[in-house]
C-alpha cells in the first residue's frame, strides 16, 4: 500500500507537538507490534484523535488504519484526505462494508483503528461500546489493543470553540492486548474492554497536570469535578442530534 501525504501529515504533527509545547504523556506503546496485523479500539474526545490516535503507532513504525463515517469521506476536502490514508469508510446504515474491509486490511498485515463508541463523547466519559471491534479482531485471528486517550478534547471537539494555543498536556495510554476468539461471547468481551478503558482513562484523568483541568472546567467529566454533561444528558443529547439527522434525510428523499 502505497503512502505519500500519510509520512508527511505525521512529520507535521510532531512538528506541531514540538513548536505548540504540546507535551505527550504516553504509555504502553510497546503493545503495538512492529508487525503483523492488529486493531486498535479507542476512545473518541475530539476531531483531533485520529492523530493522536495514530501516535503510538506511528512511535513503532506502523501506519494505523482508521474506520471513519461515510459522510467524511464524502466531504469535498476531507474526503480525498481520508482515501489519501488509506482510512476505511463506514455507513453507520449498514456497517458490514466497512466491516468486511476493515478485515481485509487486517488480512494484508495492516494495523487498524476503531471507536467502538461510534461517536464522540460529550460527557467526556467513556460511552457504551459497541461490539464490532470485538467481532473484527475475533474474525480476523488479531490482537485488539485498547487505546485511551485524555486532553483532546480541549482542542477541537463537537459543540465547543477550537483551541490550538499552546502549552497543553495530552494522555496516551495503550493496553495490554486481548485476543478475542469466535467462540467468545462478544458481549462479553466488549463488557470487559469497556471495563478495562474506563479504567485506563480514570488513571489519565488523574494523573493529568492539576493546572490543566481545575474544578469546573468544561473539558473535564462531572463525575471528576468538571462542568461537562453527564453521560445521561450527553445520552439525550445525541438522540436528539440523531433525530434531527434522521429528519433532514426525510426532507432530502421527499
Amino acid at each position: 500500500m502505497r503512502d505519500i501525504v500519510y509520512p508527511v501529515v505525521i512529520a507535521a504533527a510532531r512538528t506541531w507537538f514540538r513548536l505548540g509545547d504540546i507535551t505527550i504523556n504516553m504509555t504502553g506503546q510497546e503493545h503495538i507490534p512492529t508487525e503483523g496485523p492488529a486493531l486498535l479500539a479507542v476512545n473518541h474526545l475530539s476531531f483531533v484523535d485520529y492523530v493522536l490516535a495514530g501516535y503510538p503507532g506511528a512511535e513503532r513504525g506502523r501506519l494505523t488504519r482508521f474506520m471513519a463515517k461515510k459522510e467524511v469521506f464524502d466531504h469535498p476536502v476531507g474526503g480525498p484526505v481520508m482515501r489519501s490514508f488509506h482510512h476505511i469508510a463506514i455507513d453507520r446504515s449498514s456497517g458490514q462494508g466497512g466491516m468486511d474491509e476493515a478485515r481485509r486490511y487486517l488480512d494484508a498485515g495492516e494495523v487498524v483503528g476503531i471507536f467502538p463508541e461510534g461517536t464522540i463523547s460529550q460527557s467526556f466519559e467513556l460511552q457504551p461500546l459497541k461490539t464490532g471491534a470485538v467481532r473484527i479482531a475475533a474474525d480476523a485471528g488479531v490482537p485488539l489493543i485498547p487505546i485511551v486517550l485524555w486532553g483532546t478534547q480541549r482542542i477541537l471537539t463537537k459543540g465547543k470553540p477550537r483551541d490550538f494555543s499552546r502549552h497543553k498536556t495530552i494522555g496516551v495510554e495503550v493496553g495490554e492486548p486481548m485476543h478475542p476468539t469466535p467462540e467468545d461471547n462478544p458481549n462479553v468481551v466488549t463488557k470487559e474492554l469497556q471495563s478495562r478503558m474506563e479504567a485506563m482513562l480514570d488513571r489519565l484523568i488523574t494523573g493529568h497536570p492539576a493546572e490543566e483541568q481545575p474544578p469546573g472546567s468544561w473539558w473535564l467529566p462531572a463525575s471528576h469535578g468538571g462542568s461537562a454533561p453527564t453521560p445521561e444528558e450527553a445520552a439525550a443529547m445525541y438522540a436528539e442530534e440523531r433525530r434531527k439527522r434522521a429528519e433532514r434525510k426525510a426532507q432530502k428523499r421527499s
